[in-house]
């Protein structure tokens, strides 16, 4: 055998003994880790759920591009003391399985609709959606404005604004799916659970030098800034998303949720919402002025709409104050209900 033949069996031996570690780690993680809500068939796969009080209207958590009902691990335990409340996973995120592509704000929207009606949750609902998320609470109130009740928003993503994406916006989406796809791979291999146990063990230098082997210095570079605000949730929940971050299927996902952006935002931007609907629109006090104002425009769009900046707060509205959204929410509520 050629020095060549050597390096390609042994490139094989490394591939095939990470893909059976990564095989090994997602049956032992299934154990530790169940999912802590219920599955619930949605067309040929299923989503993961959590629903917790008892009233009506029921308040629907959206997350935001790349994050999991964990991220409102915060904020839905209050507000179910005072109504019903339903946290879900997307498809391909948290511990719901992977869906069909592109990954759309309309067929995102579809699915929550479908969700809905599957695990008969009580209508009318308030919409509180996060970032990305706030393009499929907007998309599902136009389409559905007899069973929604209100909404609350975290800087949401603007569609306007990613409609028509300048030559930056393209580049940063073709930078962010980019990332994902190698993320993917990454995941497939096992690198990425590699990654994790390090930095679980202290071994944060070893975990960097890991993913910028495999990744050229883009996973290593950027993982640690999209990943760094979710540690504000609870610390019991830490392991369930390091088991989340090291699957496939939540690269993929993602990677094509980025992808469809434009289209995604050219969907929302068609649509408006009902004129008398209650909303309450979330600005970080961190943001560009620029964002301010398009929250502020967003706002606008119905009689009841309030626009609110959140001192001393990040993206992560619902993981830096807390209380502040838990108020926005119990308020909309008594709007619906009245």
């Amino acid at each position: 055998m050629t020095w060549w033949g050597y390096i390609v069996a042994g490139i094989a031996v490394l591939a095939a003994a990470g893909i059976a570690y990564q095989l090994v780690g997602s049956a032992r993680d299934r154990r530790r880790w169940p999912p802590p809500g219920r599955m619930v068939a949605v067309n040929r796969h299923r989503l993961h759920a959590i629903a917790a009080g008892e009233g009506k209207p029921t308040v629907v958590f959206e997350a935001a591009l790349g994050a999991s009902s964990i991220s409102w691990a915060l904020v839905q335990p209050e507000v179910a003391k005072i109504t019903g409340t339903f946290a879900y996973d997307r498809a391909g995120m948290g511990f719901s399985e992977a869906g069909p592509e592109p990954r759309t704000a309309q067929r995102i929207a579809d699915e929550l609709h479908a969700l809905l009606e599957a695990a008969e949750v009580p209508k009318p609902y308030v919409l509180v959606g996060h970032s990305y998320g706030g393009l499929t609470c907007r998309l599902f109130a136009a389409q559905h404005p007899e069973e929604v009740g209100g909404m609350v928003v975290l800087d949401p993503a603007v569609a306007e604004r990613w409609m028509r994406p300048t030559a930056e916006q393209r580049r940063k989406l073709w930078a962010g799916a980019m990332l994902a796809r190698r993320g993917a791979m990454v995941a497939h291999l096992g690198i990425a659970r590699l990654t994790a146990a390090l930095a679980r063990r202290g071994a944060r230098r070893s975990a960097r030098f890991a993913a910028a082997a495999v990744s050229g210095g883009i996973l290593a570079g950027r993982s640690e800034r999209i990943i760094a605000p979710m540690e504000r949730v609870p610390s019991e929940l830490r392991p369930m998303l390091a088991a989340i971050w090291t699957q496939a299927r939540f690269y993929r996902s993602l990677a094509s949720q980025i992808e469809s952006m434009p289209e995604s935002a050219a969907q929302v931007a068609t649509t408006s919402l009902r004129p008398y609907l209650p909303l309450i629109v979330m600005s970080a006090s961190s943001l560009p002025d620029e964002e301010v104002e398009a929250h502020r425009r967003l706002a606008a769009q119905t009689v009841n709409g309030r626009h609110v900046v959140v001192e001393d707060s990040g993206h992560w509205i619902q993981l830096d104050q807390p209380d502040a959204v838990i108020r926005a929410i119990a308020d909309v509520v008594r709007e619906a209900r009245g």
